[in-house]
């Protein structure tokens, strides 16, 4: 017999009865019913109930250990008793009644319940991770994440592509998030930085002739915390193709996305439907109009439209004279809110102003009927007009966001998903992918008083150096894309700009100088003298997929050791300061800098 185990916790069913066994695993649960002794044994895998008695000589030694002991039973497998079978347990027919028990590593008082999945605070959940991690919800999101990776990686050499590593120490770019800097020993004074991305590198792998890459990527990146967004660090499914068009980079990519979803959009019986391929193009300017934002949540069935042209030389004087200015107004349908009291718009538009709002305009209606002062002074006939225009019923309201048109594009966006929430409008079992296309190449940076990239700089402009030379700016549109899933942005992709006189002139129109683009990014910029084929990727983030499939709102949830939001490991101590002796080799002395840390 092995010396730990003849099965796992999830193997032994009711063909089993009559065996002896041994099982090895950590002790989840223990019931006493008055001289009998329940006891759950949990592994990777699953749980054994094991059942100890006045005849068993386990009974003392089970009898003694605390939860999350680690213990080796020899047992024999018996039929549970009628009416105690438990069919959510894939063991759930059969115990094991102990003969032998060998404790292998006894558990002191545990910081933090194993069993159940009662909330706790997340600093005590982080600095004892291990434990944390043996909970089975986040056992479970673990093993999907693996699973997933496991997916995309196979169905991305089913594409065609090839898996390459490109490195982790490198130069520090100058534009992105910050940079973790690691400071060399043998050339003082030097940095190299950690790669926010591998983004160059994969181009200069097309430059080098292979012509299909991938890889699941770390990338670092030293930013805030959200809750799609760890600190420190991420990976990605970073991928590059050449002699592509926008079309064949979202033909190779979609396939494996819809694949990796559908694979595991039943994960746990949820039962998610994955929106059919190809999936949908959406324009930036009419995603902004629509949905308020750049990564609509098509689940959401409401559409924001723009309303400003109703209002020109209207009865209610404040949205005659923001249009008048040349703002905008733009319009939040209300589905079937005829019911609602007053109290619902109040709130809404109390929720805008907590926002930093001035604050979210309405007009209900009930059977056809207009309240409010919006709908007062504007006039009954112009909102019924209004209201037909955009598709209205007679038991719907309006939300109303004005401004100028960033800030009503952002309130309207938000008070379109609140609503949406309000009202239980959005369907949890869906998946629904779709890109944003067409991107602006420039922005107008209102701080700097300057022309900017608005996306990416290594984008290749519609219309190349024609549209450069010959056009304003702000209306040149680049090749830039976005693939989004139920509101989350999964990644960011390009077909990138690769010849050295666009590039020269596109960072010429943000304000910098030949000089500086040699200087910033000679690698690439010298790579692409020497011949580079046109190309194009992306790179979806798996943490976000692995927080989408496994239906949670932190990606704190899907990864195994994660940071506090303060981007502090509690768990290991880091970041933690460096000893004396280390910081002589890297040739670096510390500064007091009066309570805001050190330097």
């Amino acid at each position: 017999m092995h010396a730990y185990r003849t099965h796992s916790c999830a193997e032994l069913f009711a063909e089993h009865v009559g065996e002896t066994v041994r099982l090895s695993g950590w002790v989840h649960r223990k019931r006493d019913h008055g001289g009998v002794l329940f006891l759950d044994l949990r592994d990777h895998y699953g749980i054994t109930q094991i059942v100890a008695d006045a005849d068993s000589p386990a009974l003392p030694i089970l009898e003694s250990v605390r939860v999350e002991s680690v213990v080796t039973i020899d047992g024999l497998v018996k039929t549970r008793a009628e009416g105690t079978t438990n069919a959510n347990l894939a063991t759930g027919e059969i115990e094991v009644f102990a003969q032998t028990v060998t404790v292998q590593s006894m558990a002191q008082e545990l910081p933090m319940p194993v069993a159940g999945e009662a909330e706790y605070p997340e600093e005590i959940r982080l600095r004892n991770r291990f434990l944390d991690l043996r909970r089975e919800t986040l056992h479970a999101n673990i093993m999907l994440r693996s699973g997933v990776i496991a997916s995309l990686r196979r169905r991305m050499i089913d594409q065609g592509f090839t898996e390459f590593q490109t490195p982790i120490l490198t130069a520090s770019s100058p534009e992105g998030a910050r940079d973790y800097l690691v400071p060399s020993r043998v050339h003082p004074g030097k940095f190299y930085a950690l790669p926010q991305a591998p983004q160059m590198f994969k181009q200069l792998m097309m430059v080098a002739g292979f012509d299909r890459y991938f890889q699941i990527a770390p990338c670092f990146r030293d930013e805030d915390a959200r809750a799609d967004r760890s600190p420190g660090e991420f990976y990605q499914l970073d991928f590059e193709m050449s002699f592509v068009t926008q079309e064949d980079v979202f033909a190779a990519i979609e396939p494996v996305l819809h694949g990796v979803f559908e694979e595991y959009a039943d994960w746990q019986g949820k039962g998610r439907t994955v929106s059919p391929l190809p999936f949908q193009r959406i324009p930036y300017r009419e995603s902004m109009l629509k949905y308020g934002n750049d990564k609509p949540d098509l689940r959401n069935p409401i559409l924001i439209a723009d309303v400003s042209a109703e209002f020109v030389g209207s009865g209610f004087g404040r949205f005659a004279s923001i249009v008048e200015t040349g703002d905008v107004v733009r319009a939040i349908p209300a589905p079937k809110t005829a019911e609602k009291s007053r109290k619902f718009f109040d709130d809404m538009n109390a929720w805008a102003q907590s926002e930093g709002f001035a604050g979210l305009g309405y007009a209900t209606r009930k059977a056809g009927e207009w309240g409010g002062p919006i709908a007062k002074n504007h006039g009954e006939e112009k909102m019924t007009a209004m209201a037909d225009a955009l598709g209205l019923g007679p038991d719907d309201g309006l939300f109303f966001a004005a401004g100028k048109a960033a800030q009503a594009a952002k309130l309207a966006g938000l008070a379109r998903t609140r609503v949406a929430e309000q009202l239980g409008l959005i369907d949890d079992t869906r998946f629904e992918f779709c890109w944003i296309v067409d991107f602006p190449m420039f922005e107008y940076d209102e701080d700097n008083k300057k022309v900017d990239f608005s996306h990416n700089p290594f984008s290749m402009p519609q219309g190349e150096l024609g549209a450069l030379e010959s056009m304003d700016p702000l209306d040149i549109l680049a090749f830039q894309y976005d693939i989004v899933c139920n509101g989350v942005e999964l990644s960011s992709g390009a077909i990138r700009n690769h010849k050295p006189e666009i590039m020269y002139k596109a960072f010429e129109i943000a304000g910098y100088s030949q000089a500086e683009v040699d200087t910033n990014f000679a690698g690439m910029i010298n790579a692409f003298k020497y011949g580079a084929p046109p190309h194009g990727g992306s790179a979806p983030g798996v943490d976000r997929i692995v927080m989408l499939l496994a239906d949670q709102p932190n990606i704190r949830e899907v990864i195994v050791f994660p940071m506090t939001q303060k981007a502090e490991d509690l768990m290991m101590g880091a970041p933690a300061p460096a000893t004396p002796r280390q910081l002589r080799e890297l040739h670096i002395r510390t500064v007091d800098t009066g309570g805001q840390g050190k330097a």
